[in-house]
């Protein structure tokens, strides 16, 4: 969006109305924030005045996507209700501050966060970092999950987000149901994948417990070789803890951010160290591996086809889209079915990547 004098004062007078108890506040320094797909976020100073004196508070504002979206449905309530129930939790989660929910003020709704201190490791490898420095960030990454999952459900409210006990099935259904809402026709390949995962679905973990569901390394921030703030909440649950894990494991194969370090830890070093502190067994590692691939798949099957129908130029959802094909055969190798399978269309249509390139001078 574009953060006009308009939106400027009516996000001011808001804050006003929240804060409450100051003789003014202001605010100052909006920055965009370049990274992420599902969200629109923004980096910005609130300055409260009380008796004379300012208190600078750096804070991000969360928008809501403009829909249709990445991710739909989009529960920034939701978000906000996790943040909140991880403040009294070992869980290095951003403090949420204030929830907007009718988008009457910036046009969509908004959730405001504090803005946590660390490094990000979106795509780029740590520069100017000791190797052993590396080796602590990725053991305090798996830390901080086994922290997430082992959140106290029951003091923290968090129970009532979703039915644990029927996780995998869930979720089987959910990724399912977006991929039938978004294709243009039938695709073979990812249909099979579809009905392999569900053919071989392992018993869960016995342990159910907050599930991230995006325990990615871009979703970390570092400091000093610790995690500093766990980002993305937007696809949490509850359920098993292994869905995590097969997330982080399949994303640990891609040489971008830590992982592609020379000294980050092994995956099976990093699991070894995530079963110590969690006291959770990994298992059907391979199932696991399979079915993150084929929820990665479907999301970046949604994205080539918000491209296709015109909803975004995001040239990052169109390099995404040709990931729809790779992960849909990373998750059969993984399931053994060796077989040739098509694809079907699952990039946009050629006259709209044309367009779309065209208008960034591709």
């Amino acid at each position: 969006m574009t953060f006009d004098l308009e939106a400027g004062e009516r996000l001011t007078a808001w804050l006003r109305a929240r804060v409450g108890d100051a003789d003014d506040v202001r605010v100052e320094g909006v920055d965009r924030v370049d990274f992420g797909h599902s969200a629109e976020m923004m980096v910005l100073t609130v300055v409260i005045v009380r008796d004379g004196r300012d208190v600078c508070r750096d804070v991000v504002l969360r928008l809501r996507p403009k829909p249709p979206a990445l991710l739909e449905p989009y529960d920034l309530p939701r978000q906000f209700t996790i943040l909140r129930a991880l403040e009294i939790t070992r869980v290095r989660a951003p403090r949420a501050l204030w929830l907007e929910d009718t988008g009457e003020v910036l046009g969509r709704p908004f959730l405001v966060m504090e803005c946590v201190a660390g490094d990000v490791y979106e795509m780029e490898s740590p520069a100017g970092v000791s190797d052993d420095t590396v080796a602590r960030m990725c053991r305090s990454m798996v830390e901080q999950l086994a922290a997430i999952h082992s959140v106290d459900l029951a003091s923290t409210g968090l129970q009532d987000l979703d039915d644990g006990g029927d996780h995998l099935l869930r979720e089987l259904d959910h990724w399912s149901g977006e991929m039938d809402r978004v294709k243009r026709g039938t695709l073979p390949a990812l249909e099979r994948l579809r009905q392999g995962l569900r053919e071989t679905m392992p018993e869960p973990s016995p342990r159910i417990t907050l599930v991230h569901g995006d325990a990615k390394p871009g979703n970390f921030a570092f400091t000093d070789g610790a995690v500093s703030a766990v980002f993305d909440w937007e696809m949490t649950t509850v359920g098993d803890p292994l869905t995590d894990i097969g997330w982080l494991e399949l994303l640990w194969m891609q040489p971008v951010g830590i992982t592609s370090h020379s000294a980050a830890l092994p995956i099976d070093e990093l699991l070894a160290h995530y079963e110590a502190v969690s006291g959770i067994r990994v298992e059907n590692r391979s199932w696991y591996r399979a079915f993150n691939a084929y929820k990665m798949a479907v999301i970046c099957l949604i994205g080539a086809m918000l491209v296709d129908a015109g909803h975004s130029d995001d040239q990052k959802l169109v390099l995404a889209a040709y990931g729809t094909s790779l992960l849909t055969q990373v998750g059969l190798a993984e399931l053994g079915i060796e077989d040739k399978i098509e694809d079907g269309p699952v990039l946009p249509r050629e006259e709209r990547l044309a367009l779309v390139q065209s208008a960034v001078g591709l």
